[in-house]
């Protein structure tokens, strides 16, 4: 199995990053801040004026270490990798996938249900752990009932339809699963570009943490995060790294945030709004939860589809993989991650 290597998430502004060796070296105004081995590294993420040497850009891309580039509110800009590299024939059967309309259909409809399978459960949890909640339980039903029918959908129209609406019902409820801090992160609607309050301030930044996963995920396995089957495809847009977050989002964001909230790891003080309403988080705040989900991803979890025990880190590089296998032809259909 892979060892889950460390992301780097580098956010004190006018850092500068350069390579010793088969290391990188942090330092501002020539003071040296940290250095740190590149073979223990996965991912190395700037976050605002950050700079990085040419010659450290070239060696994460013959390591394969992927390299993004952020605003300091965690707006993405810009990736740098390495060659292109991987199975060809994996990226000719994941293109021909993409053109099979029932092929790219049957797996929407996978990515789809393990995303409102993975709201429905949360909300579950919620019932068990919190008491009834007429509002909840409701959703609970109406989010079986819209996965059941997910899957006699006859067009990819008709599926996102329903993945909406299976939205609607999810976000309806989400601010009854806050036991704490209520008034300060409750939500009306799920908003970005920009975030109108903390906690879709919250939500939007590590979502775009998770797609900085997922997309290396793909890419590690020989498959092009480009190339989508629920997401259509656009220039620039890691179509297929969307998909893959869709059954994260709930068991790994969503969860993970509210927890934040509801333990007071994170407060209302940690954000601010800007003149145009846009609701920006403080650089403590910041480093608070890049730390938490660093500790997130090192914890350990039973995978429902393998049995066996799994990093919570290396859960899209398994999916990624479990889809390479399909793609292959050595699965019948892609098993979605499923939180049990």
């Amino acid at each position: 199995m892979k060892k889950l290597l460390n992301t780097l998430y580098v956010t004190k502004q006018g850092t500068y990053l350069n390579k010793e060796g088969e290391t990188i070296v942090a330092s501002m105004d020539k003071q040296v801040l940290m250095r740190l081995p590149i073979h223990t590294l996965s991912g190395l993420v700037c976050f605002g004026n950050v700079l990085c040497s040419p010659f450290l850009l070239g060696l994460c891309a013959e390591r394969g270490v992927h390299v993004s580039f952020l605003t300091e509110q965690g707006k993405f800009l810009a990736r740098v990798e390495g060659p292109v590299s991987g199975n060809v024939m994996l990226r000719m059967a994941q293109m021909k996938a993409s053109i099979n309309e029932n092929a790219c259909l049957e797996l929407a409809k996978s990515f789809v249900a393990g995303k409102i399978l993975n709201t429905r459960t949360l909300l579950q949890r919620r019932l068990r752990t919190h008491g009834y909640c007429p509002a909840c339980a409701k959703a609970v039903e109406e989010l079986a009932s819209i996965v059941k029918h997910s899957r006699d959908a006859v067009t990819m129209a008709s599926l996102r339809g329903m993945e909406g609406d299976a939205a609607s019902q999810y976000f309806g409820v989400f601010n009854d699963l806050l036991t704490a801090q209520v008034d300060d992160f409750s939500i009306q609607e799920r908003n970005r570009r920009p975030p109108l309050d903390p906690m879709n301030a919250l939500l939007s930044f590590l979502y775009t943490l998770l797609a900085h996963d997922c997309k290396g995920a793909l890419e590690s396995v020989g498959l092009d995060p480009q190339i989508g089957f629920l997401h259509a495809l656009r220039s620039g847009r890691p179509s297929l790294a969307l998909d893959l977050m869709e059954e994260f989002r709930a068991p790994l964001v969503d969860r993970f945030a509210i927890s934040l909230v509801n333990l007071k790891q994170i407060k209302r003080d940690g954000f601010s709004f800007s003149e145009t309403g846009a609701v920006l988080m403080s650089e403590d705040t910041r480093k608070e939860v890049l730390i938490a989900w660093q500790k997130r991803k090192q914890e350990v979890i039973k995978h429902p589809f393998l049995d066996e025990n799994i990093e919570v880190g290396l859960l899209p590089y398994v999916q990624a993989l479990l889809l390479a296998r399909h793609l292959r032809g050595d699965l019948d259909a892609y098993p979605p991650f499923i939180l049990k």
